[in-house]
């Protein structure tokens, strides 16, 4: 019998949290170990973490929110469908960013937090948008959490997008399919806000 060889990776990205393997179909996501976490603490933590993100991802697909298929789920390392676009921060416009906004919504409305909403985390894909990184998500159904998501976005638009306030006004047309769509807005304009006063003082 022959030794399958596995080919490799056709790009790796380290990040903060983990190591991602591109290969032609598939992506491989290694959470990295944290050295001044005690060993077995961090083994536990990124297992665990590893799983949560996994499962979030599932769910997220099963509301309705493009994300890749997850293949596998081993320890610390997530393999999934290695999803084929165009970047989302190369291509964004008001209609992307108003699916966006619907997307989201669909998120929120199942209390998917998903800590990260940025178009650095989006593909677009045969016309759907996919998101490809639930690393920093979590479940929590409180107006707070959903609000600083929402922030996060928009000071992504701000930072990368000359026209930001067009894109960040096609955004709460699509989130206002949410039921809860105007506390959270407004949760997210306190939060900036307190952002600007901190930076006053």
């Amino acid at each position: 019998m022959g030794v399958m060889v596995m080919k490799e990776p056709i790009r790796i990205y380290l990040g903060g949290e983990a190591e991602v393997r591109i290969y032609e179909d598939f992506v491989e996501k290694i959470r990295k170990p944290k050295r001044y976490r005690h060993s077995k603490l961090d083994e536990y933590l990124r297992r665990s973490r590893t799983r949560t993100e996994a499962k979030i991802i599932a769910l997220a697909r099963r509301i309705g929110v493009p994300t890749p298929i997850i293949l596998d789920v081993e320890g610390d390392k997530i393999v999934m469908e290695r999803i084929k676009g165009e970047p989302v921060k190369n291509i964004m416009n008001r209609e992307i960013s108003r699916e966006i906004g619907k997307l989201v919504a669909k998120l929120h409305r199942a209390g998917i937090i998903h800590g990260d909403i940025t178009p650095m985390n989006m593909i677009l894909s045969n016309g759907k948008i996919y998101f490809v990184d639930f690393g920093l998500a979590f479940i929590d159904d409180r107006i707070e959490p959903k609000g600083v998501d929402i922030h996060v976005y928009f000071e992504s638009l701000k930072a990368s997008f000359d026209d930001w306030e067009e894109l960040k006004e096609a955004f709460i047309e699509g989130y206002r399919e949410y039921e809860k769509a105007e506390d959270v807005l407004n949760r997210a304009r306190e939060i900036e806000l307190r952002g600007r006063y901190v930076e006053e003082r």
